[in-house]
């Protein structure tokens, strides 16, 4: 008897346990939601490669599936129809303009910020300008030939910031607009005068000796440049997995901050992370790495808001809006917010 009381309790148990495994939701719960991530392979990607390399976003059941873009405009039509679930882009005119059409993507964490030390989009003036005397302050760029990777850009709003105190507007500057690459080829044959290169296109610039960096994190502190945009079905529809997946992302900011020290790429995570970049993104030189100025990224993944505002009020009188768009119609901060009451708040550095 004992043996039979032993064998029916046995077979109740193993029906159970198949039961529990075939029931709604715990079958889901054991295999991981798969996430389409929008990149460029930019160095400011590294978060998300950081999240996938050291197990963040498995720790969060998300399998992660990479689509390459060339530019980061590309992402907003995939992002608003649901063909990818996050991607990233610039906090500029063409993303606002974006939300006014009734694109559906929202703003949801910070990407690419310059915080003191991390000036990773500067103001380069051709060396031979500054060697000659005709550039010794931003007063002199007036009638200057300035190039931007595009009009509308945060560059603009930093670029007017910077005129202000010397009483330039941004229309004092002839404006042309090309890739960062195609800066660094313009500065050494002298078809522009200055530009706005973000990293490392600004370090080649420098390193081959046609550029000088003028600018200093003082001009616009904390200027929030690239972003962290979800998909509006992935925001709504999908939340678990959203709110998920900015868990692991906020893990992996905050290892991003810990191979930064002294405005490099020179802190503890530093090899780490150099590695994993040169594995994923188009930048393969390790030593430009440890000589470029890193973007940041909060380590709480907050985005800023008053320097949102501060550029989207420029975009307006710029023109550059095509319809009446506030920051709320843009933004939801409640995914980092609810990371944070898992995670805590970071050290700061």
């Amino acid at each position: 008897m004992d043996f039979l009381a032993s064998r029916r309790s046995f077979i109740r148990a193993s029906l159970s346990t198949c039961a529990a495994i075939s029931a709604p939701g715990i079958a889901g719960a054991q295999s991981p939601d798969v996430v389409r991530i929008g990149n460029n392979g930019v160095v400011s990607d590294a978060v998300f490669y950081i999240a996938e390399r050291r197990g963040y976003f498995a720790e969060q059941r998300i399998k992660v599936e990479f689509v390459l873009f060339d530019a980061g405009p590309k992402m907003v039509v995939p992002l608003g129809t649901g063909q990818i679930d996050v991607g990233a882009g610039a906090s500029g005119a063409g993303l606002f303009n974006a939300v006014g059409r009734g694109i559906d993507i929202k703003v949801v964490a910070d990407k690419g910020s310059m915080p003191p030390g991390y000036q990773y989009v500067p103001l380069l003036v051709r060396k031979d300008l500054v060697d000659s005397g005709r550039y010794k302050s931003i007063a002199d760029l007036k009638g200057m030939k300035l190039a931007e990777a595009s009009e509308g850009g945060t560059p603009a709003s930093f670029l007017a910031e910077a005129l202000k105190p010397v009483g330039l507007k941004y229309e004092d500057v002839q404006h042309v607009y090309m890739s960062y690459p195609q800066q660094v080829a313009a500065l050494a044959n002298k078809a522009i005068d200055a530009a706005l290169t973000a990293e490392p296109s600004a370090t080649q610039a420098v390193e081959m000796g046609s550029a000088v960096r003028v600018s200093n994190d003082q001009i616009y502190p904390n200027q929030q440049v690239a972003v962290l945009l979800f998909s509006g079905d992935f925001a709504r529809k999908r939340r678990d997995v959203a709110q998920r997946f900015m868990v692991a992302y906020v893990k992996a900011a905050r290892y991003f901050n810990g191979a930064l020290a002294n405005g490099r790429f020179a802190g503890p995570n530093a090899e780490d992370l150099i590695r994993i970049m040169i594995e994923h993104t188009r930048v393969k030189d390790p030593a430009l790495y440890r000589k470029m100025v890193p973007n940041g990224i909060d380590p709480d993944g907050r985005l800023n808001l008053d320097s949102m505002r501060k550029d989207l009020e420029f975009y307006r009188k710029q023109g550059y809006l095509e319809k009446p768009v506030e920051l709320e119609m843009a933004v939801d901060t409640t995914f980092v917010e609810s990371a944070l009451e898992i995670l805590g708040p970071a050290a700061q550095r």
